[in-house]
């Protein structure tokens, strides 16, 4: 969005002004509250109708909070765990205990990194098959001890590297999600900003799946569907617009419960009010799922999982249409009652 530079500037301008407003002897707060007026409502003018491809660009911005901000903001004493006992461990998903409203939750989450540095290390938020066992041993352990579990989801997708196929990354998938299909404790997704394909999906398998406002979720990224279907990169807002891959697209497919409100602008325009927002979701959410039994817990979910997909025909059903042309069939005169007198004789039948 080529005005985001200008609100940008705005922005820098204000703050420069009131550097200068709070020097003894000058007043520019008349300045300030037009330029303020200014940015609010180009602000509005700007967000108010986005485009899903927008909304891609929004979900993808650098200066967007990450899982760690999250759980910055809104847990205390998170005890980070490391390794899947198994390979190694992946920087790029963080499992650990935490507290929150007074309960200990189980955090399993995506993490990118902002500089080159940190996205190096984190490999640019793409799970590998480590990272997924990890997330399978802290789910585990979650389960034990009787702790919920929150998964914060922020993914391009799946490392596709070769090593880690050579890892079997499809298999660490599957066993994830069969993994929390099964858990015997309460599970809540947000997803935070991208959700791309089973990469996202490995950890998304959940009671109650929450979405940011601009946070965007599809089996594919635009840019991949445009080169596959439209072989053109230049596509990528048309594809946007055919994946429904926002919150609001969602929502109406029944694929998450709640979308949770940002900022104009985004989650990073008021950081503080997005996690306000969220909390009292997951607040609300964790003592809904946490009155269920266990059994009316794993009962839900398995109806939930299969009800995606499922549809039903509108219009005329198709008993009427029978009814009203009934299919035109040969009669089979081998079955036809002898009192019609038109039973076709046995072969072995004896002729009079």
């Amino acid at each position: 969005m080529s005005d985001e530079r200008t609100l940008d500037l705005l922005e820098t301008k204000i703050g420069e002004l009131r550097q200068l407003n709070s020097i003894d002897g000058i007043d520019l707060s008349g300045e300030i509250d037009k330029l303020e007026a200014k940015l609010e409502a180009l602000r509005r003018e700007l967000y108010s109708s986005l485009s899903d491809w927008e909304r891609v660009k929004i979900a993808r911005n650098p200066k967007r909070p990450y899982a760690l901000d999250y759980i910055d903001a809104m847990f205390t004493g998170f005890y980070e765990l490391h390794g899947d006992r198994l390979f190694g461990d992946d920087r790029a998903l963080l499992a650990g205990l935490a507290q929150f409203n007074g309960r200990t939750v189980m955090l399993v989450a995506q993490q990118k990194g902002r500089t080159t540095e940190e996205n190096q290390e984190r490999f640019f938020g793409m799970t590998r098959p480590q990272g997924y066992r990890k997330a399978i041993r802290a789910m585990r352990m979650a389960e034990r001890f009787g702790f919920p579990v929150i998964t914060l989801i922020d993914t391009p997708g799946a490392y596709p590297g070769v090593e880690s196929e050579a890892a079997n990354i499809g298999g660490a998938i599957a066993e994830s999600l069969l993994t929390m299909s099964q858990l015997r404790t309460p599970i809540i997704s947000v997803i935070i900003g991208e959700g791309g394909s089973g990469g996202a999906l490995a950890i998304g398998l959940a009671d109650r799946v929450l979405m940011l406002e601009n946070a965007v979720y599809s089996v594919i990224t635009p840019e991949g569907a445009a080169a596959i279907l439209w072989k053109e990169k230049g596509k990528s807002a048309e594809a946007a617009a055919a994946l429904n891959l926002t919150a609001e697209h969602l929502s109406d497919l029944g694929l998450i419960d709640a979308i949770i409100a940002e900022p104009l602008g985004g989650a990073h325009k008021d950081f503080d009010q997005t996690t306000q927002a969220l909390k009292q979701s997951l607040v609300s959410f964790l003592d809904e799922l946490e009155a269920l039994t266990m059994d009316e817990l794993l009962d839900a979910r398995f109806d939930r999982y299969r009800s995606i997909g499922s549809y039903q025909e509108l219009g005329t059903s198709r008993v009427a249409i029978l009814e009203e042309n009934p299919p035109q069939v040969e009669p089979d005169i081998s079955k036809i009652s002898a009192e019609d007198g038109s039973k076709k004789p046995s072969a072995d039948a004896p002729v009079e």
